[in-house]
């Protein structure tokens, strides 16, 4: 968000990323060497080590359109960003809108399954990788330039946000995301995100961190080691989501105990509590996973054994 909070939006500021991870350089995953920027430029998240394009006068990056401009440099540049995104916020000059590097549009061209109308994360090294296929096609500095445009804009940080997996030149999965990255990209999306009326950034962003943990499978305090910065808001919002994983999980525990004890099936035992049947169906599944997991290195011990 980039409007300034008063009193009555107290309870909707999402906090920005942990200071230690306000990091100026390329995002890692590109293989490109960091490049420390100037003072007063881009305010950055560390999604994959990247800078968040923001500058610090509140205009987030604009950028879209490009999946309708694949024939390389020949395509228009300046074009509105984020498939018409929404004008300047907080005051910013009209002249503040950042022109996407022509670069770009030759890689759209290349991989419009990449760059082109829709984003995948890319491949650690697709730097390096994009060099080798493409020798002398692109000077070392604009490349780095236009990838570190690319992995700061807001749509990119989106499908980092939501876990996806990696991708090579191809636009095939090469590996997971890390949960680090996933986190710190979701900071970074909703803080450039305006609430509309009425809706609690807040809760959403809670809700999306607990998710994050889950999907993870690593333990609390794995996640929190990964994850947890020097911002204060931004850890306290930690732990609320870590909290409410903990409810829910406790809410499970109790549903299959009952569920357990009562004898009935799914139907009749929903039936019994006026519960919808897909959601008992789901929290008795929620609270069977610890014991299969826990119930798993038992086995492989006794397999061992014999």
């Amino acid at each position: 968000m980039t409007d300034p909070v008063t009193a009555q939006e107290q309870q909707n500021h999402v906090p920005a990323p942990a200071a230690d991870a306000v990091a100026a350089q390329v995002d890692s995953a590109t293989g490109a060497e960091p490049t420390t920027q100037a003072a007063g430029t881009d305010n950055a998240a560390p999604v994959d080590g990247a800078a968040a394009a923001e500058d610090r006068s509140g205009q987030p990056s604009r950028r879209g359109g490009r999946g309708n401009r694949r024939g390389g440099q020949g395509g228009r540049q300046g074009a509105p960003a984020n498939g018409g995104a929404q004008g300047p916020q907080g005051g910013s000059p009209q002249g503040s809108r950042r022109v996407p590097p022509p670069v770009l549009e030759q890689l759209a061209g290349f991989y419009p399954h990449l760059f082109g109308a829709q984003f995948l994360p890319l491949k650690r090294g697709i730097f390096q990788d994009l060099q080798e296929a493409h020798p002398g096609i692109f000077e070392k500095e604009e490349l780095k330039t236009a990838l570190g445009f690319h992995t700061r804009s807001t749509r990119y940080l989106q499908v980092v946000a939501e876990g996806r997996q990696r991708h090579d030149l191809q636009g095939q999965p090469v590996e997971d995301m890390a949960p680090e990255h996933v986190h710190h990209a979701l900071l970074e999306v909703f803080r450039r995100r305006k609430p509309r009326d009425g809706e609690d950034m807040v809760a959403k962003l809670r809700r999306r961190i607990g998710q994050a943990y889950e999907a993870s499978g690593l333990t609390r305090e794995a996640y929190d080691a990964l994850v947890r910065g020097r911002d204060e808001k931004a850890n306290a919002l930690l732990d609320e989501a870590f909290a409410e994983v903990a409810e829910r999980d406790a809410k499970a525990e109790a549903l299959l105990r009952a569920f357990e004890a009562s004898g009935s099936t799914v139907e009749q035992f929903a039936d019994m509590y006026g519960m919808d049947q897909r959601a008992v169906g789901q929290m008795l599944a929620r609270a069977r996973r610890p014991r299969a997991e826990a119930a798993a290195p038992a086995a492989d011990t006794d397999v061992d054994a014999a």
